[in-house]
């Protein structure tokens, strides 16, 4: 890079040495000159986005994938666009660094009035709203921006969270030392005497249940501690379940998975298995109403050893800075392993009575349940699955994953849309997987843009447009045939060619269980290609699980 080391390009070195490659955003005159410095690092490449919230879910995604992200937008109107989505990503506990180039310190200084501003000479009114949504915030002065910096990417990685850095546009090229050492130094070793404490008070508890079982969830992806669960669960011999937040967190085709629990919703077996459980070891799990069937969880709060990132809660016994994966190992160590006949474990695999072929109708109509038998064949091993909130993933958190499959979704936050932008991300994140995303016409109509920002970056994922002409969700829980349940229809087949297509992007439109088999095996003939497929279903047709879900909701609301 050309010149002296700046503050930028602490900044941006910092970004590197945490191993992001893509950085998001939109340009603006407060942050352009900062984008010079972005555009010369040797290790990092800027993404463009079509708008400030598509660049929020695209760094979310990205994170998912790779364990940390970063976006770039300007002072104001850019960083209040993208707030929903850094919103997304702390209520789900995704890192990412929301980077805002803002007016210089003079200006801010003399309260002038200045565009992107409200028009009163204050200048801290946005920083401000990010302090609810992020678990760290800076200002960059010339004098405390090294140090500013590593404390607040510290708590983002450490946190999992995002954070806030407001770099006035005369302070990223002031002067600056490079970085004297590592930004995350080796992780301080869990006090023995707590892990010992631990031990001794838990594994009477576990030894002693007679239906001990597992219950995993999204905090597992976050501490990247799928490994460690694997290793503990296949020591135990314990039956698995995850949530769907966690959803493939633990590898569906396993012996000891049971299927993906959601309260008085779950297929019978497994609510059984989960509810009557005299010992449930609870490992990453947030229970919320979208995923528990409106908190109808039928367990008993007393039967839980909670084990979470930074502690594990037994009743009243609470052992800190006692961490997951060290929790696990030290677990799996410590406990015996069961016989297998005596925990008489039917993995979700064969929980189907009278399981048959798959077999085509060619010129049936699609509906709901035979879409989502196909889906099933068509996810592959390693592949990434994004499904958005609604009818997408109500349905595929019914689908069996096959091993190494990851599953993205934002049941907590649910801010439908989140997923197209959210593919940008996944699919730079990781080159080398087939990313499949699930999205229903509503969500599609929000971030549709984004698809233009695909075919820019040349990647090729799979995109599934489930047009069911509007909100079924909505309609499922109220007003199914009310006006403001209803979206303009359009020719989502055609939309790509709109956006830019060339011939690397293939289109295609089904509204028959044969034109679905003809554009899937054209799919995976074409694997160079980034492909779309309009998927034509009733609007009151539904996954039985949401037609449930509605019911539930509705009650909540009343």
């Amino acid at each position: 890079m050309s010149g002296n080391y700046t503050i930028g390009r602490y900044l941006i070195d910092r970004l590197a040495e945490l191993g992001i490659r893509d950085i998001f955003g939109v340009p603006g005159d407060y942050n352009l000159s900062f984008l010079d410095e972005i555009m010369e690092h040797p290790s990092l490449e800027w993404v463009g986005n079509c708008n400030e919230l598509n660049a929020a879910y695209a760094a979310d995604g990205y994170a998912r994938i790779h364990g940390i992200s970063a976006l770039v937008t300007t002072f104001g109107v850019g960083e209040l666009s993208a707030i929903n989505g850094i919103a997304g990503s702390y209520a789900e506990q995704v890192p990412v660094i929301k980077i805002t180039g803002s007016p210089s310190t003079k200006v801010a200084r003399e309260g002038r009035i200045v565009h992107h501003t409200l028009g009163d000479g204050e200048f801290n009114h946005f920083s401000r709203m990010y302090q609810e949504v992020t678990v760290a915030q800076t200002t960059l002065t010339a004098s405390n921006a090294t140090r500013e910096i590593d404390r607040v990417l510290k708590a983002c990685w450490i946190q999992k969270r995002p954070v806030y850095i407001n770099v006035p546009v005369d302070i990223h090229s002031q002067p600056a030392t490079p970085p004297a050492e590592p930004l995350l130094k080796e992780e301080a070793k869990i006090r023995s005497e707590r892990l010992q404490q631990m031990l001794e008070s838990l594994v009477p508890v576990i030894e002693q249940a007679k239906s001990p079982v597992i219950l995993a969830d999204f905090l597992v992806y976050r501490y990247h501690a799928e490994e460690e669960l694997k290793r503990f669960a296949e020591k135990v011999g314990f039956p698995v379940a995850t949530l769907s937040m966690g959803k493939g967190a633990f590898n569906e085709e396993h012996p000891q998975f049971i299927g993906v629990y959601s309260g008085k919703t779950s297929a019978p077996y497994l609510k059984k298995r989960i509810d009557e459980s005299d010992c449930i070891l609870s490992i990453g799990v947030q229970l919320t109403d979208s995923i528990t069937g409106g908190f109808s969880q039928g367990f008993s709060g007393d039967t839980v050893i909670h084990i979470n990132p930074v502690d594990v809660v037994y009743h009243d016994q609470r052992f800190q800075d006692v961490g997951m994966k060290e929790t696990l190992n030290q677990l799996a160590d410590s406990l015996s392993a069961r016989d297998k006949s005596t925990l008489a474990i039917t993995p979700v695999t064969e929980q189907d009575a009278n399981p048959s072929a798959f077999y085509v109708e060619t010129d049936q109509p699609l509906i709901q349940k035979r879409f989502w038998d196909m889906m099933q064949l068509f996810i592959q091993k390693n592949d990434i699955v994004i499904a958005d909130q609604g009818t997408s993933f109500f349905g595929s958190e019914t689908v069996p994953l096959k091993e190494h499959v990851t599953f993205v979704g934002q049941p907590l936050w649910g801010s439908i849309g989140y997923t197209l932008p959210a593919l940008l991300g996944t699919q730079l994140a990781d080159r080398t997987r087939r990313n499949i995303l699930l999205i229903g016409d509503g969500a599609f109509q929000l971030t549709f843009q984004e698809i233009s920002t695909m075919i820019r970056q040349k990647i090729n994922p799979i995109i599934f447009v489930i047009n069911n002409d509007g909100y079924t969700v909505e309609r499922s829980i109220h007003g199914p045939e009310q006006a403001y349940n209803d979206i303009q229809m359009w020719k989502y087949a055609e939309i790509p060619a709109v956006l830019g297509a060339n011939e690397n992007v293939k289109s295609y439109k089904a509204t028959t269980e044969g034109e679905l088999e003809d554009a899937l095996k054209d799919m995976i003939a074409h694997p160079e290609s980034l492909r779309f497929v309009e998927v034509v279903m009733g609007k009151m047709d539904m996954p039985e699980l949401l037609s449930e879900l509605g019911k539930v909701f509705a009650a909540q609301n009343d």
